[in-house]
């Protein structure tokens, strides 16, 4: 199953907490598709994988791992498969010193 942030992609406006909630449950080898606008009228963007709950609550991103970087989104996008289940799968963008995830809307995470 591709699961897609409907027609607003990675960005900044929409929140991707309530996104997973209500487009769960996730499966293992389900399909995360990450797309977003490197354009420079728009707001640059990345993801990251957090290694755990604490540095996702806090948007900790010293030990988060590079997952794409602010063009590594754009054209054909980013998949991301689910390969650990019941193990969460906590996302981000770092992109303004971290601003995007500490506001609260450029985070999720997803428990396959």
């Amino acid at each position: 199953m591709d699961h897609r942030g409907d027609s607003y992609h990675w960005n900044f406006s929409f929140n991707y907490i309530d996104w997973a909630v209500k487009h769960g449950p996730f499966y293992l080898n389900d399909t995360l598709v990450f797309k977003y606008d490197p354009t420079p009228k728009t707001f640059p963007h990345s993801v990251y994988l957090l290694p755990n709950l604490q540095s996702f609550i806090k948007c900790d991103l010293k030990n988060a791992k590079k997952a794409r970087n602010t063009t590594q989104g754009a054209r054909e996008c980013f998949e991301f498969v689910l390969k650990r289940p019941w193990q969460p799968h906590y996302f981000a963008c770092s992109e303004r010193n971290g601003f995007h995830c500490i506001n609260g809307t450029m985070k999720f995470f997803v428990i396959p």
